[in-house]
């Protein structure tokens, strides 16, 4: 199977798609809301009369370099909230198991991953495992390779 969830729509949750549907959404729209000016500017330079009419009424390069300034300053602040996320991301780690995890015996784990006991040391110690899925993405078995050696 070389298809990976991402990629199968259906095994994602109502609420995933919709949250997903949303950043797309508002993503597009931000960026149909920075190009607009631009290609009105553009239009604009090269001689279209009736943006060149609007432009003249909202001021001229005037209001364009106000504009800018804005413009400037919306994205210093977006780099700055940006390089902040990125530091306190690289610097804070998360927690690998939740505070509050069960711990789950061989016979548990076996059981929920349709592995014998017998090959659970050989998946523990393999260098390489073959896991299959079945439709609905469920793990329904591990299959250790065991040719190639544990280093």
């Amino acid at each position: 199977m070389k298809e990976y969830i991402i990629n199968l729509p259906h095994l994602q949750s109502f609420k995933n798609r919709l949250g997903s549907l949303a950043v797309w959404s508002i993503c597009w729209l931000m960026w149909i809301y920075l190009l607009v000016p631009l290609l009105t500017l553009s239009a604009w330079l090269l001689g279209e009369k009736k943006l060149s009419d609007e432009m003249l009424w909202f001021g001229g390069y005037k209001s364009l370099l106000e504009l800018l300034q804005i413009y400037g300053i919306a994205l210093f602040i977006l780099a700055i909230i940006w390089l902040a996320w990125v530091g306190y991301c690289s610097f804070h780690k998360p927690q690998l198991l939740p505070k509050h995890h069960k711990v789950v015996t061989d016979q548990e784990l076996c059981a929920a991953y349709h592995v014998d006991i017998a090959e659970l040391p050989q998946c523990r110690d393999a260098s390489l495992i073959t896991v299959y899925f079945d439709d609905l993405g469920k793990i329904i078995h591990l299959e250790p390779d065991i040719t190639l050696p544990h280093q």
